[in-house]
């Protein structure tokens, strides 16, 4: 399931100009998160500095346990359905404020295949994250160390 929408000003890809440096398109990832709210902020300013477009993509994690607790599933779809809404808010507001033009994209699944897809969907020059919170993973290490060993684009970490 994805849901896209458009906030800000219009945004249309400029012309190609030799010798022009900066990135076009800022992909940063949120969750709701201080370091991911963070790292949109960071976003939102790049992004205003740069005369680019902003895409800010939010993945809902899918847990596939939920599904054999009675009346889990309700619950955590109403969960993630709460906080899309609250960032869809959030990056309107910032959108409109600052007068930049951003994409709000939602998508179910794991954060680090939603951010590669949309970085590659978009084009992004750019990926934005915010540091994991948690101690260590121990599976696969962070979505910023797996964007980092993908190698496809320059990643900012924010912490």
């Amino acid at each position: 399931m994805e849901a896209v929408a458009e906030y800000g000003p219009r945004w249309a890809p400029p012309p190609f100009e030799r010798g022009t440096d900066g990135p076009r398109v800022i992909l940063v990832g949120v969750d709701g998160s201080d370091t991911s709210m963070r790292a949109a902020a960071y976003a939102c300013g790049l992004a205003r500095r740069q005369h680019c477009r902003l895409v800010v993509a939010y993945a809902a994690p899918v847990l596939t346990w939920a599904w054999a607790v009675p009346g889990a599933v309700p619950m955590m779809l109403a969960a993630h359905q709460e906080v899309e809404a609250e960032l869809r808010a959030e990056i309107r507001q910032v959108a409109e404020e600052m007068r930049i033009p951003v994409c709000f994209v939602s998508r179910r699944g794991d954060a680090y295949g939603c951010l590669r897809e949309v970085a590659r969907e978009v084009k992004a020059d750019i990926v934005v994250v915010g540091a994991s919170t948690q101690p260590h993973r121990v599976f696969g290490g962070s979505v910023a160390t797996r964007l980092v060993r993908l190698g496809r684009w320059p990643i900012t970490v924010v912490p």
